[in-house]
Order: C-alpha cells, then sequence, then structure tokens
C-alpha cells in the first residue's frame, strides 16, 4: 500500500518549489492544467484531494485483514485439554478456553471417563483441573476450576446474542494435538431446536481434538462452543450458542472427575444424554429421519427424560407421524410442561382434523409463553379458520400482529378474512399494512382492488387493479378485475380490450372475463 506519509511531506526549502507527487491525483489534473497553475496552487490542490481521498478509501483498506491481528490476540485464551484414566494414562485430547482467571470451558464428552485432566497453554504452561463447576449434559458443555497464578491468563469475552448468517468466524483448536490450529470460516445457519435453543452451523472444519473450541466473531467474542460430534460413522461439526456456558451455575461445592465417573455411572440418564446429544447433532443438520432413533434411545433409557421426548415428539411430527407425535409431545409436557411441545401437539391435532384438540392445544402455548406466542397466535388462525369460526380467526391474527408487526403471513390471512367476511373497509386498512411490508407484492394491490370494487369505489379499484399489473405484468387475476371494473363502469371497450390481452396471457382468466361480457 502507498504510504500516506508521501502525499503530505512539506517541499523542501530550494530556490525553487518542488511539485508534490500525488499518483492518485495526477490522473485527475490533465497535463496542461497542471502547467498553467503555480506550483503553490497546484501543491495545495493535491494535498487537500489526498487528504480527501485517504479519508474515503483508507479505513476500508487498512482494515482488509483484521484475521492475523484476531488470532494472535485469541491464541492465548485458547487451550488444550489432556486427560487420564484410572491408571494414569493418557486418555483423549481436547480443547478449551478461559472465560474467568480460573474457568475453562470444554465439551463435557471431552472429560468422559477422564479421572485426571492437565490444561495446557499455547505458552507451555500447564495448569491442573481441581474440579468440575458445572456440566450442561444436553449441551455438551462443562465449566472446568483451574488453578494458573495470577496474571498468566486472559479470559475472552462472551457474545450471547444470536450471530447472524454468513458472518466470519474462527475457532483456535487442538486437532490431532497440533496445538493453535487455525480455522475460518463462517456462520451458515443458526438453527432454533424447539425446547433446547439455539444450534449454529459453521462452515469451519472442526477435526478430533477441537471439541470445546472457541468460536470467535471478528470483533474476537466467543459466539458459540464447537463441537463435533462422530454418529454413525458420520463426522457432525456445529457450536452451542455462547448463552449457554452464561447459564452454567455450580452447586456449593466442587465435583471431582472422578466423583463425575461415579455419579455418571449410578445415573441411567447419563447413557440417555449421549444418545439425545447424537440425534442433536443430525437434527443441527434438519435431518429428522436419522435423528429420531436416538431420541427415541434416549427415552427407552431413561423414561422420564422430558428433553428427548420432546425432541422425539418434534421429529415425528416434521417426517408427517402425526399420532405418534401427540403421544410422544404428551409425556413431555407431563413431565415439563413447554410451549414448545404444546405448540407440536397443537400442529399435530390441525393435520389430523382434531380443532378442537388443537386449539386448546395452541391456547397451552400461549399461557406458557404469551411474550413469544406470534406463531401459536397464528396457526390458532388457521385452526380457526378451519372450525369456522371466522371471529376467533380474525382476533388471532390480529394478537399475531400485535405481537410481530412485521407478521407478513399473519397481514396476508386477515385481509383474506376480512375479504371473505365481507369487512371491506378493514380488508382495505389491512392491505395498506401489508403493502409497506411487501412493496413489491402484486396481490396485495389486487386484494386491495378487490375490496375497491365491492364497496363500489371504482376509481380506487381501477388504479388499485393497473398497479397490480405494473408490478407484475402477467398476473392473469388482475387483467380479469380490471376488465369486470370496466364493465361495473359501464365502458364495454375498454373490458374487451382486457379480454384480448388475456386470450395470449391466460386463457383461463380470459373465459371467465368473457362470461362477464357475453353472459
Amino acid at each position: 500500500m502507498n504510504d500516506p506519509q508521501k502525499y503530505t511531506k512539506a517541499a523542501p526549502k530550494e530556490s525553487r518549489l518542488r511539485v508534490i507527487s500525488c499518483p492518485f491525483v495526477d490522473r485527475l489534473v490533465r497535463n496542461e492544467v497542471q502547467a498553467s497553475l503555480a506550483p503553490q496552487v497546484l501543491n495545495l490542490m493535491k494535498f487537500i484531494f489526498c487528504i480527501l481521498l485517504l479519508a474515503v478509501v483508507g479505513p476500508q483498506v487498512w482494515a482488509q485483514d483484521p484475521l492475523p491481528e484476531l488470532v494472535r490476540r485469541i491464541k492465548p485464551s485458547a487451550v488444550a485439554i489432556e486427560t487420564y484414566d484410572v491408571r494414569g494414562e493418557k486418555l483423549s485430547r481436547g480443547s478449551g478456553f478461559f472465560v474467568d482467571v480460573d474457568r475453562v470451558v470444554t465439551n463435557r464428552h471431552v472429560i468422559d471417563n477422564a479421572y485426571r485432566a492437565e490444561i495446557h497453554s499455547s505458552n507451555g504452561n500447564i495448569y491442573p483441573v481441581k474440579g468440575v463447576i458445572a456440566v450442561d449434559a444436553e449441551g455438551d458443555l462443562a465449566l472446568l476450576k483451574v488453578e494458573a497464578p495470577p496474571g498468566q491468563v486472559r479470559p475472552l469475552l462472551l457474545d450471547k446474542t444470536s450471530p447472524q448468517e454468513g458472518e466470519s468466524i474462527v475457532v483456535i483448536g487442538n486437532p490431532f494435538g497440533l496445538e493453535g490450529s487455525v480455522t475460518n470460516g463462517i456462520v451458515s445457519a443458526v438453527r432454533d431446536i424447539p425446547t433446547f435453543g439455539r444450534i449454529i452451523q459453521i462452515t469451519a472444519s472442526i477435526s478430533p481434538g477441537s471439541s470445546g473450541s472457541p468460536v470467535v466473531n471478528m470483533h474476537g467474542q466467543v459466539i458459540g462452543v464447537a463441537t463435533l460430534q462422530i454418529t454413525g460413522g458420520q463426522s457432525i461439526n456445529f457450536a452451542i450458542p455462547s448463552e449457554r456456558i452464561s447459564q452454567l451455575q455450580g452447586g456449593p461445592s466442587l465435583l471431582s472427575l472422578s466423583d463425575l465417573i461415579a455419579a455418571s455411572g449410578r445415573n441411567k440418564r447419563a447413557k440417555a444424554v449421549q444418545a439425545f446429544r447424537d440425534g442433536l447433532s443430525f437434527l443441527s443438520q434438519d435431518d429428522c429421519e436419522k435423528a429420531l432413533p436416538y431420541f427415541e434411545k434416549a427415552v427407552e433409557s431413561d423414561s422420564n427424560y422430558a428433553e428427548a421426548w420432546a425432541q422425539t415428539g418434534f421429529c415425528r411430527e416434521k417426517l408427517g407421524r402425526h399420532a405418534e407425535a401427540i403421544e410422544a409431545s404428551k409425556k413431555a409436557v407431563g413431565l415439563r410442561p413447554s410451549a414448545e411441545s404444546y405448540f407440536n401437539i397443537g400442529l399435530a391435532s390441525y393435520y389430523l382434523k382434531n380443532y378442537r384438540e388443537a386449539a386448546e392445544a395452541y391456547r397451552q402455548a400461549i399461557r406458557l409463553d404469551p411474550y413469544n406466542a406470534a406463531d401459536a397466535q397464528y396457526a390458532l388462525g388457521l385452526v380457526y379458520r378451519d372450525w369456522g369460526k371466522p371471529e376467533d380467526e380474525i382476533q388471532a391474527y390480529k394478537q399475531a400482529i400485535k405481537l410481530k408487526p412485521d407478521y407478513v403471513s399473519a397481514f396476508e390471512r386477515l385481509g383474506s378474512r376480512y375479504l371473505r367476511s365481507k369487512k371491506y373497509p378493514e380488508a382495505i386498512e389491512t392491505f395498506k399494512q401489508l403493502a409497506a411490508l411487501k412493496p413489491g407484492d402484486a396481490n396485495v394491490p389486487n386484494n386491495m382492488g378487490e375490496a375497491y370494487l365491492e364497496m363500489n369505489l371504482m376509481t380506487d379499484a381501477v388504479a388499485s387493479f393497473k398497479q397490480a399489473i405494473q408490478l407484475k405484468p402477467d398476473l392473469g387475476k388482475a387483467y380479469y378485475n380490471l376488465g369486470k371494473s370496466f364493465l361495473t363502469m359501464g365502458n364495454r371497450d375498454a373490458a374487451v380490450q382486457q379480454y384480448n390481452i388475456l386470450q395470449n396471457l391466460d386463457q383461463d382468466w380470459a373465459e371467465k372475463l368473457n362470461n362477464l361480457i357475453n353472459p
């Protein structure tokens, strides 16, 4: 990159003033113009041009590649974790990172069956793991207590907000024992798993030994914990969001690694959790067909495992097994009521046309989580629509919009219901609001025009249909409606013009319009 000082350097004190060289500006000022200007004036012009150019271009150039500096800053906080069995022999190797001067986060499975563990920092220091502060079994997270001298540890900050799809990320782990290996990529998807929370899909590769690595955004904040699951011979990598780290709460005393093994051995939930995590790895890829057998295995191991019953019901519903989905979701809410499982019962009941049961399930979901119930209100509206309860349908859509003012589908359903219920002023107002959300959708002015037509507001109707045609020149229904409007206004010739257009565009709408022109 050109040196900015080159453009601002003072001219040497000579008998004759030297003209400053600025390649960018030299291209802008023709030679003959330069020749006609005094050197002092030309220098001043170039100086001003260059300063302005650097102000615009400079920050973009200097911010092009922050990755090396980011890695240098983050690397000291990422660690390798060595685990040992009861005989003191090496058991496995994983990754982790400091979140406090005495706390390291890693994956739960990294310390499976470990009686002792050590933290290896990038500068060669080794710190013993004193115990386990907290465990999130479903999220595959563990918070370890570490004894490290003051001033040797640099904790990472957590970003608890949901990352954006396409956001650049960096993973610093220890694949195959190569300490401090760096991979980068993007957030390819953020999936919301019912009753579990979010899972982050990343394109950065996670190799064996890198489970537990920090997934860091370009600001140096941890957005998640890298997790590698090898399930059914298939390697799947994703990240558990940082918000779950902040939810790790320890008990009154530390749990030693050996005590953790003993507790897991006595607890039938441990085997169920492993099957659950295997299912979750496939669910992170939106593959319910492969995930379902693992969730079913989890509930076979522990029939009181509410989270596994919830995911069993969710996957069965996505696979179209509605009756079985209701059975599993009812077991989930019997153990631990949740809005997500009630929503699943409502959805499955709706598909089975059990509208009373569907409505009750959606109402339960709304009661449990009233502030995040926009989807449940919308789904309840669909139930009332098919159940033949138009007034209840309207109220449900209005509640959905109140909770989520940009809920396009709810506006569309509400406008259509107002049209069918012959509430034309309300329909027009709804479609006006929808037009602000979907300005390029030709169906919105077309539907608005139909309401104007029914109210005999012909000027507004014609204008709406013409707007629809302008947005979508092949929208046959709009030409039909425009022709119908012209007939209502007594302009048969204009209606015939729309019929002629439809003959080459849409024969079905052409025939319908012809039946109006020639009854």
